[in-house]
């Protein structure tokens, strides 16, 4: 029965090789300053594959992070300078490499989205070994002072060319992918937004509109819906959004608990941010520091008041994340 079952799985694989075909050549390049106002530009940088690329799109403007780019002008009032080393058809094992490239041309970048994974669940690669190239990148930008958001995989089952039972299991390890990134980023001082089925029901109502004419990566439509799951998170950790100041809604899915539980609730409900929950220890002597546990803060982040927005505080003074990000802190 294996055997047959694997074979199925592999004919079907071929078939929605063909369907799905190769429309596009590569993505836009999407790295300039986007938007307007006063001060030094805020840093913002990108990694991932070709959903972080952006294939899909015909313009620049229309990818993941000219997207967030722009809405991070908006509220900030400051250009936004995107700098995007993500590869299409990367997996998590070419992370180490695009950063690289990304401190390479930003040494020093303020905020940084990474969005990888599918091609990770496609290409059935160890799950342990992706996790860590993850959650190394991580570290090594938290060590340079850059706050990271990690959009986790989406559910690959939501795709409409994959045949069951394809599309059930590649959902499936879709979601075990996307859980096993949340715990792993957490614990290396990211916070995670959960992408999962986040334009399936957009994509069943109106496929035409939500994705593009490959009928797998998103249209400038489903990328516009995925950069809006992560915007708040990213101007959060900018301190720009006093939403997220609120205290936790236990009735929107909110509250503080075991990472790992965190990470599957996360999966099953797109646009959850999952964080670090900060406790402070006492060390004795009138001192404290503040340290990392296994237990998560989950949060549904809302669009605020225009007029309530904080401006940041991001000068070329300033070292980047230091006086503009706070850690997540408990409701």
């Amino acid at each position: 029965m294996g055997t047959v079952g694997y074979g199925i799985l592999k004919v079907e694989a071929r078939m929605v090789r063909r369907v799905v075909g190769k429309p596009f050549e590569t993505a836009p390049p999407d790295s300039d300053v986007y938007g307007a106002g006063l001060g030094d530009p805020i840093e913002l940088g990108v990694l991932g594959d070709s959903l972080a690329a952006g294939l899909g799109v015909d313009h620049r403007r229309q990818t993941i992070g000219a997207t967030l780019a722009h809405g991070i002008s908006a509220i900030a009032g400051q250009p936004v300078r995107l700098t995007n080393a993500a590869v299409v058809g990367a997996e998590s094992t070419d992370l180490p490499a695009q950063l690289e490239d990304l401190l390479a041309r930003a040494p020093e970048p303020h905020v940084v989205v990474v969005v990888v994974g599918g091609n990770d669940v496609t290409h059935r690669k160890d799950v342990p070994e992706a996790v860590g190239h993850l959650a190394e990148t991580i570290t090594v930008l938290r060590s340079r002072g850059a706050t990271v958001i990690v959009g986790t995989c989406p559910d690959l089952g939501t795709v409409e060319p994959l045949p069951q039972p394809l599309r059930w299991l590649v959902s499936r390890w879709s979601r075990d992918f996307a859980a096993a990134q949340t715990v792993a980023a957490v614990e290396a001082g990211a916070r995670t937004v959960s992408l999962g089925d986040l334009i399936g029901p957009d994509f069943l109502a109106e496929p035409a509109l939500m994705f593009s004419k490959d009928q797998f990566h998103p249209s400038a439509a489903g990328y516009a819906r995925a950069a809006s799951a992560i915007l708040p998170s990213v101007a959060s950790a900018l301190g720009l959004w006093p939403e997220s100041d609120r205290p936790l809604e236990v009735s929107r899915g909110e509250g503080v608990g075991p990472l790992h539980v965190a990470a599957v609730h996360a999966v099953a409900h797109p646009g959850t941010e999952v964080s670090a929950e900060a406790e402070t220890e006492d060390t004795g002597g009138g001192l404290s520091r503040t340290t990392r546990t296994r237990r998560a803060v989950l949060r549904r982040l809302r669009r605020p008041d225009v007029g309530r927005l904080r401006r940041p505080q991001v000068t070329s003074a300033t070292p980047p994340g230091a006086s503009v990000t706070d850690e997540p802190q408990p409701g």
